[in-house]
């Protein structure tokens, strides 16, 4: 079967004297706003290149369908069917989730806390029945227990209509909100929900405020943001008492309370944004305890200030900022401020006790592992539920007494097909980068493998927005290390791995040391003998598969492949695309080539699709998402077909679009996996070890 060759179509624009041609342009839907909504409405041409493409990916990866539901039934087997959470107490009931045994969704449940029977609030698989496609955005009851607001998205195009569910008597009250981002936010009546709806663009601009039982057209705006290039949230201070509004881009926020316990309340401010400035706020007694970058504090610190008066100028330390140490996030109840914090790559939690300001630590054993808080509904606790994993151990969930320091272990992740730690090696390493940087890399395999540098590895990144990769436990890879790869994370700048600074050395200008971070960790792999040149498979989604479209231009050779899925890879178009969802907020972290001439050449000189050229690539999987309002659909396809007319190679160039779901792919829990098996059988076949069995 012949590869899809797309026909080119002359697209010219001008832009600071530099004239572009985008043959391809033609893939981007006209009525994009539409076919989020209405997939149907999407252009004939368009729809038949897509499926074209795809036809051709499936029959491409035909001799691998027995592995890949080889692959599929050994990730599901390590999954357990009838899994739920810890219960999480909130006065009279404990709310958990859980999932039934073959079962794609969860459901919402709860039981009282007394004891007694389990009630079913929300069932994710009767909600998704007859639906290609089902996500649940949000999900909250009401204080006084008797309501829940659920918000769910049934195309993938992340436009959540939220619903209002009678506990008593288990159906849904008339009030029905489309078009919004899916946030939910109770005021203490239980009468008064506050969300936001997104604009005409797929912002998320508005904050309303909705009443129980009453119309949408009486439904009155409390907030509106002015700047295209900032974004709503919608939150509440775990001691109840305020609603947040979170006006953010990449590199600003500002925060807005709204009084709880009134339900006509209006906005006050925080701290009126500067360019920079990045805090985060939470509410104990008579002051706000917020987290900030202010006064050079580039890995944040924490102040308090009075809730009367919560100007930037009443602000007064209480953890002062060290270099090197970020505060990723704080937690407040009654007596102790709880922070998760990382210093030199790893994570730990610091307890406070707000009465005197000791603290102390939570120890753990293993020198590389993640750590996660997990928030509660009660303030007057001395509870602090946290995660813990690493690359080898199973997640395993904790409650700890913050007074007493001790701690209960009250969930184990099960893994029915077995696991046992023993049989693996997990090692932390060093790349150094072009300038000198020491860039971590996480290994994981097994003890069987060779390290002779006949061993294929997986070397996985991401590099955007802060976001961190932690060395945390996953059923799915194994499927890979059992058959002899190594998988390898390489935590590249911008990510906040290494503090804030690893994260600002990664973005904007200076956005090409996330491509020569991974790359030095690539050839790291080589230089340890762990694998060789071109045994290498690369992977990354959405922000890191604009790293996979990159290192692919710049170092064909080291990759054997490259998995690029939701890939954004023509980040100079969609940049200079001021109507599409993303491109203003976005500016901050890419740059803005419309008005700035110097950004233009920056993004221009990196953007993987306008520098894909005459050259052999190393075999390519791109996916991507019909509905994806993120990454849409024709950035991966513009790319493949780019590819397909420069590539002087014959390895495998395939491209799969989800044309029933978004950004995040398919939304059942097996059907992600089926995703994921497809992904590591394409892995294999191109390693030419498509038939090697996993070592028991």
């Amino acid at each position: 079967m012949p590869p899809p060759l797309a026909p080119e179509k002359s697209h010219l624009t001008s832009w600071h004297g530099v004239t572009l041609h985008d043959p391809f342009h033609w893939l981007r839907a006209g009525n994009w706003q539409e076919v989020m909504r209405d997939p149907s409405a999407l252009d004939p041409e368009i729809r038949a290149y897509l499926e074209a493409e795809n036809a051709y990916a499936t029959a491409a990866l035909a001799d691998t369908e027995d592995l890949q539901q080889t692959l599929f039934q050994e990730m599901k087997a390590r999954l357990k069917p009838d899994d739920r959470t810890v219960p999480t107490p909130d006065g009279p009931w404990e709310y958990f989730s859980s999932f039934t045994a073959g079962g794609q969704y969860p459901r919402l449940c709860r039981r009282p806390r007394a004891g007694g029977d389990e009630a079913i609030l929300i069932d994710g698989n009767a909600e998704a029945s007859g639906k290609t496609y089902w996500d649940l955005g949000a999900a909250s009851h009401s204080p006084d227990h008797a309501l829940v607001a659920f918000s769910t998205d049934d195309k993938g195009s992340e436009l959540y209509t939220i619903r209002i569910r009678d506990l008593a008597t288990g159906q849904n009250l008339p009030d029905e909100i489309p078009d919004t981002r899916g946030d939910v936010a109770w005021a203490n009546d239980s009468r008064t929900l506050y969300y936001i709806r997104v604009d005409a663009n797929h912002r998320p601009r508005a904050v309303w405020r909705h009443t129980i039982g009453t119309p949408l057209a009486a439904d009155e705006c409390v907030y509106e943001e002015a700047d295209e290039s900032f974004f709503l949230a919608l939150g509440r201070t775990q001691s109840r008492a305020f609603v947040l509004i979170n006006a953010h881009d990449h590199q600003t926020s500002e925060f807005h309370t709204l009084d709880a316990n009134d339900p006509k309340a209006q906005p006050r401010i925080i701290a009126p944004r500067t360019t920079g400035h990045e805090y985060d706020v939470e509410h104990h007694g008579d002051r706000f305890i917020i987290t900030t970058n202010s006064e050079d504090a580039e890995d944040f610190r924490i102040v308090e200030t009075p809730v009367a008066t919560p100007g930037i100028e009443n602000w007064k330390e209480i953890v002062p900022h060290r270099t090197g140490r970020l505060i990723i996030e704080v937690s407040v109840t009654q007596h102790h401020i709880a922070r998760l914090e990382r210093e030199d790559g790893l994570p730990r939690i610091v307890v406070r006790r707000i009465a005197d300001g000791a603290e102390h630590p939570i120890a753990f054993a293993e020198e590389a592992y993640s750590l996660g808080m997990a928030g509660g509904y009660e303030f007057d606790t001395a509870n602090l539920r946290f995660t813990y994993s690493s690359m080898t151990t199973p997640a395993e969930t904790y409650d700890y007494d913050m007074a007493t320091r001790t701690r209960i272990m009250r969930k184990r992740q099960e893994i029915p097909s077995g696991h046992n730690p023993a049989d693996y090696v997990t090692r932390r390493l060093f790349a150094i980068a072009p300038d000198g940087e020491r860039v971590p890399v996480s290994l994981l395999y097994r003890k069987s493998t060779p390290l002779d540098g006949t061993a294929p590895a997986f070397l996985y990144g991401y590099g955007a927005y802060g976001i961190s990769m932690p060395a945390s436990f996953s059923t799915g890879r194994l499927s890979l290390v059992d058959r002899g790869f190594i998988f390898a994370i390489a935590h590249i700048r911008g990510g906040k791995d290494k503090g804030y600074r690893w994260y600002k050395d990664g973005k904007a200008k200076k956005k090409p040391n996330t491509f020569t971070d991974f790359i030095a960790a690539g050839e790291l792999l080589v230089s340890e003998g762990l694998t060789s040149r071109g045994r290498i498979v690369a992977n990354g989604g959405s922000a890191g598969g604009m790293l996979m479209g990159a290192v692919a231009n710049i170092a064909p050779d080291l990759f054997l492949g490259i998995i690029a899925d939701v890939p954004f890879v023509d980040v100079l178009n969609t940049m200079l695309d001021k109507d599409l969802p993303l491109t203003p907020p976005e500016w901050p972290e890419w740059g803005n080539p419309i008005e700035r001439p110097d950004d233009f050449a920056t993004i221009r000189a990196y953007s993987p699709y306008d520098n894909v050229t005459a050259k052999a690539y190393p075999h390519i999987l791109a996916t991507g998402g019909l509905t994806d309002p993120r990454v849409t659909y024709w950035e991966p396809a513009k790319w493949v077909a780019k590819l397909r007319r420069l590539n002087t190679g014959d390895k495998l160039l395939l491209l799969k679009i989800n044309m029933g779901a978004g950004h995040g792919g398919a939304s059942g829990r097996f059907e992600r996996l089926k995703e994921t098996a497809r992904d590591f059988a394409f892995a294999l076949k191109i390693a030419g070890m498509a038939d090697r069995p996993p070592t028991a």
